[in-house]
């Protein structure tokens, strides 16, 4: 006998990722990076912190940076499709363990739900937000785009995913999945069958955020965040600009293999690693989309043109793990 049961509705209150706050222990000088030579503008200032955005960000910022006598991630943060929808998934983890509480929110987005997943990465979940509006000298010639083209350093057109480092991936990938509605899209898997990369959406985007583990098996670490240009070409150019200013090349520009992102990777003066990557590289449309898995034997091959990871990858993190 057939069982009709229907499977569970799909959870589909995550809109996508807004902003995400990134610590620097050399403020003045991340704050030059991330403005004359990443290209982006700054939108507001309040405390220690700086808030920065991309050309073509809807909303008022994509990256807070603040002033720390450490490097890392101090929080992201991803907008609900509705304020219900942000009630709903407040419900959905009110009284877990992941819990952490309400807040008024902050510069450019109104009350928000504040978690943390497994690992201890801290989420905060918003709805109400401020929608940009450039002033007369850096209006559009083209309304349907947020602000003018900054012609100054590489120019990235919006933010588009970023990368945590966990020690239990499969505990975070279940967290996603059970209250905030993320999709699996492609992971790896070593020969232990314990997985050790996994890629998640809430989107149409083949991912918005990615989880790899972390060798020193400290929780809650920062990878990467990654803002999208429009062409491989612009990435290019990009990796040009980087060497002109001195800035570290960390590797790239290359093809990955999964999701067949082409990346170019640097680190901030702060020593946050930063990603530009070409927009929309790759869709999912399929509703029932069968995740990719990679094996062990697969990753070992390298990027997508053969290109082996470099061993910094996999080894730097932030902050840094202080050995005793």
């Amino acid at each position: 006998m057939t069982d009709n049961k229907l499977p569970p509705e799909p959870i589909m209150d995550i809109a996508h990722l807004g902003h995400l706050e990134m610590l620097t222990p050399k403020f003045d000088q991340s704050v030059r990076f991330f403005t004359e030579v990443f290209g982006l503008t700054i939108a507001a200032e309040k405390g220690d912190s700086v808030y920065l955005r991309a050309y073509d960000d809807y909303e008022r910022y994509s990256l807070k940076l603040t002033a720390s006598n450490t490097n890392g991630m101090k929080h992201v943060a991803y907008r609900t499709r509705s304020p219900q929808a942000l009630e709903r998934r407040a419900a959905a983890l009110k009284g877990t363990p992941f819990e952490i509480g309400w807040s008024d929110g902050d510069v450019g987005h109104g009350k928000t739900f504040i978690c943390k997943d497994p690992d201890g990465h801290i989420i905060e979940l918003y709805y109400d937000t401020e929608w940009y509006e450039a002033p007369p000298e850096l209006k559009p010639s083209l309304k349907n785009q947020a602000q003018r083209f900054p012609g100054r350093g590489i120019n990235p057109r919006r933010i588009d995913h970023w990368n945590g480092l966990a020690v239990n991936l499969s505990e975070c990938r279940q967290f996603f999945e059970q209250y905030l509605g993320f999709r699996l899209t492609e992971r790896i898997v070593l020969n232990d069958g314990s997985e050790a990369g996994i890629w998640l959406t809430a989107t149409n985007k083949s991912y918005d955020f990615a989880y790899t583990r972390d060798h020193t098996g400290v929780p809650g670490r920062f990878h990467h965040v990654t803002y999208a240009m429009n062409s491989r070409e612009e990435i290019l150019i990009a990796a040009d600009v980087f060497l002109e200013n001195g800035v570290h090349i960390e590797t790239g520009p290359h093809k990955h293999a999964v999701q067949q992102t082409f990346f170019l990777y640097v680190w901030e003066p702060g020593g946050n690693r930063v990603e530009v990557a070409n927009a929309g590289a790759r869709l999912v449309l399929a509703p029932d989309w069968k995740p990719i898995t990679w094996t062990e034997e697969e990753r070992k091959k390298g990027q997508a043109w053969g290109l082996k990871t470099i061993e910094t990858f996999h080894t730097h993190g932030m902050p840094a793990v202080v050995h005793k």
